[in-house]
């Protein structure tokens, strides 16, 4: 004690009475909130000064080209017998907004179907009319500007907006006709699908869409699942894998570019979403916040299975080539995702340059409320994103439309570059961070064949199942359709004789839209096989 009074007077410090150590440890236990930041406490959020300033944007529209234009739009009308009670401007990055409101009587079908000739009238490429705009009573004319602004995204998240927004996944995607900060929430969405041509700034949105992200969320709270079919488009983001990647127990690599391990991937994300939502119903909550805030309260014991539980955002580069290798055994689990993920923070964010029927499905686009197309080819594909025209006048590098319920909103998306994602990543990955990245549950999928075999029974066959062999056999085709043609069965009954095939070693794994590969070269092995098994 004489040792403690004596550091207390030199330090001139105030000796309290002795306390019960026991007694405030557990009542400090009880108070503090737990912090799932403390595992990576240092973490630093990544700075402004790596992305590029592209200098002050200024408005590049004249007063002159305004005035020259309004007359433009009056006289192309006035040669229709259309007249306009008031017209307005509201110039954007890329394009400037003529708003018109129509003297009493006229058709609003009758300017729409002008689209054209005020474009040629403007000289103007991309001209879209909107008719009327939602909850205003004037006609909007949208026309591009000769110069464009480029909306840097350093502009764009520098902003008090994004800054102090309190948005769970906060998304700045760029600048609307209006000039504001265009900034909406991923977990509102739920899901997002994004269409658009080559080279009209798909990869670019979603670069934006992911460094958003990762400018605003601790590596506790958010993980991300990159599928990436292109191979390079994601690759930037490999760095940051003990951050903010997840990924499969036995996968070496965090971004996915193999098919068959995307269909695993997809699947364990759905035994992920399972495993939450049991963790939900225990918790008595019903949606991840909730649960996050009760387990952060020190309401729910972790000796139970409850933990802290991130979002996860699923990121599909490239659709159209996942559906054409795996087709059903993609789109199943995509859609139980979209449909049921939502409230335990599974987010979907898939994007696609071929916007076809075959490749954005009903099922797949009844649960993708949130749509961005940029700019597409036809007003077909526009339809298949959207449900109506526009997406096809665009004038791409960046100007896109973004869908949610009935509300279409034009957006200029920022730009960043591929230098600053990398900075970024660079910034995040010379960082400490956990020991791997998040694991998702084990799935063990069509490629574990040795795990297959084991589990065949002769006991449970079918009693075609060595006609069904032997069919296999001779004709060295793999296929469901040929048992169910030769041996008059259902898809059902078929399906099931080709899974203990290949689980008494007669046929190979899966393999997306070919055959299974025959692993039996001749009948007199296959004679020698079906002895062994009986």
């Amino acid at each position: 004690v004489g040792v403690v009074d004596h550091v207390a007077e030199e330090l001139d410090l105030v000796v309290a009475e002795p306390v019960d150590l026991n007694e405030t440890t557990a009542d400090k236990a009880t108070t503090e909130n737990y912090d799932p930041t403390l595992d990576l406490a240092r973490y630093q959020y990544p700075t402004l000064e790596l992305m590029n300033e592209y200098g002050t944007p200024k408005i590049q529209v004249s007063k002159e080209e305004l005035e020259a234009n309004k007359d433009r739009i009056v006289e192309t009308l006035s040669h229709y017998n259309i007249t306009i009670a008031s017209i307005k401007a509201t110039i954007g990055p890329t394009v400037t907004l003529y708003e018109i409101v129509p003297d009493a009587g006229i058709r609003i079908s009758k300017i729409k179907s002008l689209e054209d000739d005020i474009a040629l009238s403007l000289a103007a490429l991309g001209i879209r009319i909107i008719a009327p705009i939602p909850g205003k009573g004037t006609i909007g004319i949208e026309v591009p500007n000769k110069q464009k602004e480029m909306v840097a995204m350093r502009s764009v998240i520098s902003t008090e907006k994004f800054m102090r927004s309190d948005m769970e996944l906060p998304i700045a995607f760029g600048k609307t006709i209006q000039n504001e900060v265009f900034i909406a929430d991923l977990a509102k969405m739920p899901h997002l699908l994004m269409a658009g041509a080559t080279g009209q700034g798909k990869s670019v949105g979603l670069n934006v869409i992911l460094t958003s992200l990762l400018y605003k969320r601790h590596p506790s709270q958010l993980k991300f699942v990159l599928v990436d079919p292109k191979k390079v488009e994601l690759s930037l983001f490999n760095k940051i894998e003990r951050h903010f990647l997840a990924k499969l127990p036995d996968s070496e690599e965090a971004i996915i570019t193999d098919t068959k391990k995307v269909v695993n991937t997809l699947n364990s994300l759905c035994m992920e979403m399972d495993q939450r939502y049991d963790l939900l119903k225990e918790a008595g909550c019903r949606n991840l916040k909730e649960y996050n805030l009760k387990f952060v309260e020190r309401r729910l014991n972790p000796k139970k299975g409850h933990k802290f539980l991130p979002y996860i955002v699923l990121v599909i580069d490239e659709l159209a080539d996942l559906m054409m290798t795996a087709g059903k055994e993609v789109e199943t689990p995509i859609a139980r995702l979209a449909q049921l993920a939502r409230a335990i923070g599974i987010h979907l964010i898939v994007a696609t340059q071929r916007p076809s029927v075959n490749v954005i499905t009903g099922i797949i686009k009844a649960n993708f409320p949130a749509r961005i197309s940029f700019k597409v080819t036809s007003k077909i594909d526009s339809r298949t994103i959207l449900d109506q025209g526009g997406a096809d006048q665009l004038i791409g590098q960046g100007d896109m439309l973004f869908s949610i319920g009935s509300d279409l909103i034009r957006v200029q998306c920022a730009f960043v570059d591929t230098p600053e994602v990398d900075r970024i990543c660079d910034f995040i990955g010379d960082q400490q961070g956990y020991d791997s990245a998040y694991l998702l549950p084990e799935f063990a999928g069509d490629d574990a064949g040795g795990a297959e075999r084991k589990e065949f029974d002769p006991k449970d066959r079918d009693v075609l199942f060595s006609e069904a062999a032997r069919i296999i056999v001779t004709h060295q085709q793999g296929s469901t359709s040929l048992l169910q043609r030769r041996l008059n069965l259902g898809y059902n009954r078929a399906g099931r004789l080709i899974d203990q095939l290949e689980g008494a070693g007669v046929v190979g794994p899966f393999e997306g839209s070919k055959a299974r590969e025959v692993l039996i070269p001749d009948e007199y092995s296959l004679e020698q096989l079906l002895n062994s098994i009986e």
